[in-house]
């Protein structure tokens, strides 16, 4: 006798699960995306210029700017590569707090360790 019970897939409540947790996965990720994730990550895909706290699209300064169709192309290029340097930069600073948080950790006792982590929470989030 197989370890398996083949009739246990082929029960229609089984099966009937799988699909409902199936469903309820992908209804969530779909409504995290939808929340505004989507737009964090592909960004680079849509073209920004922020300049302190004005943004403008590509589509924007396209239009606003009257642009040629080599000047569209340029300005795409140029916004898509500040926006992955921007990118690495942020990741580059991720990791430098990182960095600096776990050599704080490392020097406190576990008191100390542990109103850090309070007081760390209650700093504003960057």
């Amino acid at each position: 006798m197989s370890v398996f019970n083949r009739d246990s897939w082929q029960n229609p409540r089984i099966l009937t699960l799988l699909l409902l947790i199936f469903l309820c996965g992908a209804l969530a990720g779909a409504i995290t995306m939808r929340a505004g994730l989507h737009d964090k990550m592909h960004r680079s895909a849509a073209g920004y210029w922020k300049d302190g706290k004005n943004e403008f699209s590509y589509g924007t300064l396209r239009k606003e700017l009257n642009l040629t169709a080599d000047q569209s192309e340029r300005l795409k290029t140029i916004l898509d590569d500040f926006v992955k340097y921007h990118d690495d930069l942020e990741a580059q600073i991720e990791d430098v707090r990182a960095t600096g948080r776990n050599r704080i950790l490392q020097m406190l006792t576990p008191e100390q360790r542990q109103k850090f982590e309070q007081l760390s929470h209650q700093l504003p989030q960057q």
